[in-house]
């Protein structure tokens, strides 16, 4: 007798219902990082009681290729996720979100392919072509912010010419296509659609620059929900349905979010090729020409840092880059031994993917409570002592706020020249991941010190220490 006998359909579907709920919870706990790691566990619970039952519930002869799929999975996942470095965790994210709508296609393609003979009904035609194109579009798109994150092709907009035309044209015809493949089932059809889509999906990517690479990653992966949300109404699948449409959402809002915390809309970023060449505003170009910056060493700073009353602490990609964060909570708790009071800034598109700065500093388990907001931490700037930024750039660039012929005029930033002094960690002065000058370098109150983030900041916990 076989496991699919054992498990009606009634009882799959109060055991998806219950995967569902798991979902919720972890969707909802991992809104803090208070309860994250919580609602990791959750949501892993879900998926493994959705998948054992999934398996047991096959017909005999489509277990082996369940099993085969799954093992096939967990050989190439499991050693990248407990290799990856945490520098390279956008990059994961990226390609693992990219195989999963190259998956949510290739089902529907598969789909369409067993029915085409004896004909595709539309009400399933519709979910398909949407699968389909949904898919691939996330599919090709993820494949392109992997190789701009990992450097395998500039981070910088690729444009040409006319490019929002062909995108244009290239979106009409998969329309059209979309169109004909439900009416008038065909192979070459559905072929040319998914070529397209493809197409699309690189021609989206394109034209996005590095620093908005956050806010595409977060669009990318509500495109994949929403792909198997399709694939599950294409094969009657009620988790499928409920997962897919919470990563959507989820997802949907996420981007929303982060667009609101830069000061620009969606389309802005998908099609303004911000960063497209270094830059800096008009009225901050003349600024600049001609001033200095004062570079300070790691004995004055540490002192500085010792006998404050409160310093903040803005973390950015280059705290990544260079392995640090372990050390900056150690420097932080250093600075607490001796009384001084320290938190952490986090800005919500600081780094290259959705709360990067949360899990850089819950990975050196920086106490959560520390950790503010954007708008709580600008209510405290101006009580500052010390406002420490390691590798930040372009989040507290006040050119955002105060220059007008600035690109990134409008995007909310975390208002660090309100505080006393600014202490910029630095390995040179290039610009942030948006090629913009950051005018605070050259404000009277920054001292700059220069050098690898993690040496550095060894540097001044040993002077803090023996202070």
């Amino acid at each position: 007798m076989t496991a699919a006998v054992h498990i009606s359909a009634n009882a799959l579907t109060a055991v998806y219902l219950v995967s569902a709920v798991c979902f919720i919870l972890a969707l909802k706990a991992l809104s803090s990082p208070r309860t994250a790691r919580y609602g990791n566990l959750v949501g892993v619970a879900g998926m493994v009681i959705a998948i054992v039952f999934t398996f047991l519930a096959q017909d005999p002869g489509h277990d082996w290729v369940i099993g085969a799929g799954m093992g096939l999975g967990a050989l190439v996942a499991v050693p990248a996720a407990r290799k990856v470095p945490m520098t390279a965790m956008p990059q994961m994210v990226a390609i693992f979100n990219g195989v999963g709508g190259l998956a949510a296609a290739v089902i529907s393609l598969a789909e369409y392919l067993h029915d085409l003979p004896s004909g595709v009904p539309a009400q399933k035609g519709v979910p398909i072509v949407f699968a389909l194109v949904v898919g691939c579009v996330s599919f090709a798109g993820s494949m392109l912010a992997f190789a701009k994150l990992q450097e395998l092709m500039t981070g910088r907009p690729v444009v040409y010419p006319g490019q929002q035309i062909v995108n244009g044209v290239i979106g009409v015809a998969v329309v059209s296509l979309g169109v004909v493949v439900v009416v008038t089932p065909h192979l070459v059809a559905i072929t040319l659609l998914a070529i397209l889509s493809l197409a699309l999906g690189a021609g989206i990517v394109l034209p996005v620059g590095g620093a908005d690479t956050p806010v595409l990653i977060s669009l990318l992966n509500s495109f994949t929900g929403l792909a198997v949300a399709a694939d599950g109404f294409v094969l009657d699948n009620v988790i499928l349905i409920i997962a897919g449409t919470l990563v959507g959402a989820s997802g949907a809002l996420l981007t929303k979010m982060m667009s609101d915390a830069m000061g620009r809309s969606l389309p802005n970023i998908v099609f303004g090729a911000f960063g497209a060449a270094p830059a800096v505003g008009a009225e901050a170009g003349a600024q600049l020409e001609g001033r200095t910056v004062r570079s300070g060493d790691a004995r004055d700073i540490a002192t500085l840092l010792a006998y404050s009353r409160k310093v903040m602490i803005v973390p950015g990609y280059g705290l990544a880059v260079a392995q640090a964060q372990h050390v900056a909570v150690e420097l932080a708790r250093a600075l607490e031994a001796r009384g001084v009071e320290v938190a952490y800034a986090i800005h919500p598109v600081a780094g290259r993917m959705p709360g990067h700065m949360n899990v850089l500093l819950a990975d050196a388990n920086a106490p959560y409570e520390d950790l503010k907001e954007m708008d709580q931490a600008n209510d405290e700037f101006p009580s500052t002592d010390v406002v420490l930024v390691v590798g930040a750039n372009d989040v507290v660039n006040p050119a955002a706020r105060a220059d007008p012929t600035s690109p990134i005029y409008g995007m909310p930033i975390l208002n660090v020249d309100s505080a006393a002094n600014v202490i910029f960690l630095k390995r040179s002065m290039r610009p942030g991941f948006s090629g913009v000058d950051n005018a605070l370098l050259y404000d009277p109150k920054t001292t700059l010190l220069f050098g690898d983030a993690k040496d550095s900041l060894t540097k001044l916990l040993a002077d803090v220490k023996s202070s």
